[in-house]
């Protein structure tokens, strides 16, 4: 008998999903009315290991209709992984519940 399949699970911060491709970071879901998008702009080493540097947050609309232009709410730019994510949360959290 086939085994019956799973939706894929995904990494999680908060509750809200997280998910990674390449240097592109998308964290909530996208049957939300928003979602936040992280682009690493760079990165420094730090003992031996890659690290974000400076990453660009963008609270954006998921409705398919918008242009990409009109989808963007807010952008700003952050130095490192920590304080992006820091921000991405209040801002989306804000979004969700209509406080914006």
């Amino acid at each position: 008998m086939a085994a019956a399949k799973k939706g894929k699970e995904f990494s999680t911060f908060k509750g809200r999903p997280l998910v990674r491709c390449g240097d592109e970071i998308y964290y909530g879901s996208m049957e939300e009315p928003y979602v936040i998008r992280m682009q690493i702009k760079s990165k420094k080493e730090v003992n031996g290991e890659q690290i974000a540097d400076k990453v660009t947050v963008q609270l954006m609309a998921t409705d398919p209709y918008l242009s990409p232009r009109r989808a963007l709410i807010k952008s700003s730019e952050k130095k490192g992984l920590f304080l992006a994510m820091d921000i991405a949360d209040i801002w989306l959290g804000r979004a969700l519940a209509g406080k914006m």
